[in-house]
């Protein structure tokens, strides 16, 4: 499992992932200094917006997809998956290889920038520690959403883009049901909670915007198992 771990880590790490990527964090960062060196009235209120609207609806999501959708969805689409397939190692373990591998590229290229960024701010430690949970939450829900999306659709950054713009950018702002069942209203909803942001900004309780963000996880793994188990990858 440290090999497939190694080797999966080993070909998420490319210069132009990482350099554009790279880019959107620093860009994140800068936006934070330029609301921390304004006048706001309202320093706790800027900073949970520049959070929501930028990091936890398009720079942590984005950047979770192009990471975790690749991990199988690449060697799926140029057959190289099936190598891997016929190794003797439990299905599961691959899959965890597969998504311990995506999380540690996209944590600290989403949640590194997104503290700075709010410490920057001048909002305080409330939201740099809240900026932290809920980027790390939502790092979390879509490196097990995107893992599995990646291994059972071709061209999984288009359907990716997809979910995040059209689901979660526009259906789900609609609330009701389609709000609870997107990752973007759970963890908004923390980091308002945790930061004492506005508070239309909480849909949830505390305890449902941690445990839905994680089950989702947690579902998606075990799609992704059932999958790499009874697809044929020959």
């Amino acid at each position: 499992m440290t090999a497939l771990y190694r080797m999966f880590l080993a070909a998420q790490v490319t210069r132009g992932r990482m350099s554009g990527l790279g880019a959107l964090g620093l860009l994140a960062v800068l936006l934070g200094v330029a609301l921390g060196a304004g006048d706001g009235a309202d320093p706790v209120g800027d900073g949970i917006s520049l959070v929501n609207t930028f990091g936890l609806s398009l720079f942590v999501p984005v950047t979770t997809l192009v990471f975790a959708s690749a991990v199988l969805g690449e060697p799926n689409e140029d057959g190289t998956l099936a190598y891997l397939w016929l190794r003797p190692v439990a299905r599961w373990r691959l899959v965890a290889a597969a998504l311990a591998a995506a999380l540690t590229v996209s944590l600290p290229t989403v949640v590194v920038p997104m503290a700075v960024a709010a410490a920057a701010t001048g909002a305080g430690g409330a939201l740099v520690a809240a900026t932290a949970a809920s980027c790390t939450l939502a790092t979390v829900a879509y490196a097990g959403i995107f893992l599995w999306l990646g291994l059972r659709v071709r061209r999984a950054l288009v359907w990716g883009l997809a979910y995040i713009l059209v689901w979660e950018g526009f259906v789900a702002t609609s609330g009701g049901t389609a709000s609870l069942l997107a990752v973007r209203s759970h963890t908004r909803s923390l980091l308002a909670r945790l930061a004492g942001g506005p508070e239309q900004l909480v849909e949830v309780s505390a305890a449902t915007a941690v445990a839905l963000p994680i089950a989702a996880a947690v579902v998606a793994f075990a799609l992704t198992v059932r999958r790499l188990t009874r697809q044929d990858v020959a």
